[in-house]
């Protein structure tokens, strides 16, 4: 066996919890061949033991088959403290002009993650903070409909950079600005990452309070090049009250945790609908988030309520949220999950 046949049959043990190896998160430092044995060193950034314990194991199951005697493989793990809290422990950079990046994730689809996205942007710009959102769904991008902008396309300023589309406010990037309406993106792991970091790190995008991220949903790799590439002050998970869904959104704390990313809260969307006369029911289940903010101790920032007028003014390009809280309760929810997310960051 050589070296390089050793790093490549390490590219088959994935990074506990995600569908990314060792070799492309950077775990392993060197990998050599002494005499008759394999030397394998590894640099990990954990308080988790039983990470590197499950790193240890499986490089073991995929190298000692290969050398033909578990006594020449040495497996040699650095095990050091995390980064701070709202700094990567990849050694991510900030964004120039950006006070604060903030992730909203979901561990499943179709729990309204991009809705709460955008109508959270504009609350948090109706608070006279200067907003950015970033889709950085590549393969299903709706910020560009839901901000009633699908057809804009950007233009590159004089430093080759992607000058954001604005909206309500807003500074926009999101691949749906680069395709025509029916045009799938058909791109593997590795490009979609690169698309990420493009959208991150060559957008002018000036001075921002804060910049959003809508992630795509799931643990992928998407979400581990966000916080290989920027230092982020934290996420939000969204979530519905049903079980199934709060599985999900566990999964998606776990992740965040695993990279040193610290919760700021849970958002529990469809939370219950409200009819005419004033009483509520909760179509899909009660209490589901706050029970799952109690177990990890994360603020619930809020309770979306079902409404027909969400989806009716996402669809038209103009969010829920740029009504007066008086006006909808959805938009007032909003605004309020903007305010609580607003006290939580400023303790």
């Amino acid at each position: 066996m050589t070296s390089e046949e050793i790093r490549k049959a390490l590219g088959e043990v994935k990074y506990p919890g995600f569908s990314r190896d060792i070799i492309s998160f950077g775990l392993v430092k060197a990998c050599d061949i002494e005499g008759d044995t394999a030397v394998v060193k590894l640099q990990i950034q954990t308080k988790d033991p039983k990470i590197p314990q499950q790193i240890f194991q499986d490089c073991h199951t995929i190298l000692d088959p290969l050398m033909g005697d578990p006594g020449k493989v040495r497996i040699e793990i650095d095990v050091q403290n995390p980064a701070s809290s709202g700094e990567a422990s990849t050694g991510a950079s900030s964004l120039p002009g950006v006070k604060r990046i903030i992730a909203v994730g979901s561990g499943k689809g179709g729990v309204g993650k991009s809705t709460v996205s955008s109508n959270l942007a504009i609350a948090l710009s109706q608070q006279g903070l200067k907003v950015g959102l970033l889709d950085c769904d590549l393969y299903g991008p709706s910020v560009p409909l839901m901000l009633g902008v699908p057809h804009h396309q950007p233009q590159a300023d004089s430093q080759d950079r992607i000058i954001p589309i604005e909206a309500h406010g807003l500074k926009l990037m999101s691949m749906g600005f680069l395709l025509s309406d029916n045009s799938p993106v058909i791109v593997r792991g590795p490009l979609a990452n690169r698309y990420t970091q493009q959208f991150l790190q060559q957008v002018a995008w000036g001075e921002l309070d804060v910049l959003v991220l809508d992630l795509p949903p799931g643990t992928g790799d998407i979400q581990l090049t966000l916080v290989q590439t920027v230092s982020l002050d934290g996420a939000i998970i969204v979530t519905t009250p049903q079980e199934v869904a709060m599985i999900d959104a566990r999964k998606a704390v776990s992740m965040f945790a695993k990279v040193n990313v610290p919760i700021l809260g849970l958002i529990e969307n469809m939370s219950y609908f409200e009819c005419d006369h004033g009483e509520r029911y909760h179509l899909f289940g009660e209490g589901g988030a706050q029970r799952e903010c109690d177990r990890i101790k994360v603020p619930l920032l809020g309770r979306i309520p079902l409404e027909p007028i969400i989806g009716k003014r996402c669809d038209g390009g103009e969010p829920a949220a740029l009504l007066s809280p008086s006006e909808s309760k959805a938009s007032a929810a909003f605004h309020s999950a903007a305010q609580a997310l607003l006290d939580h960051v400023s303790e």
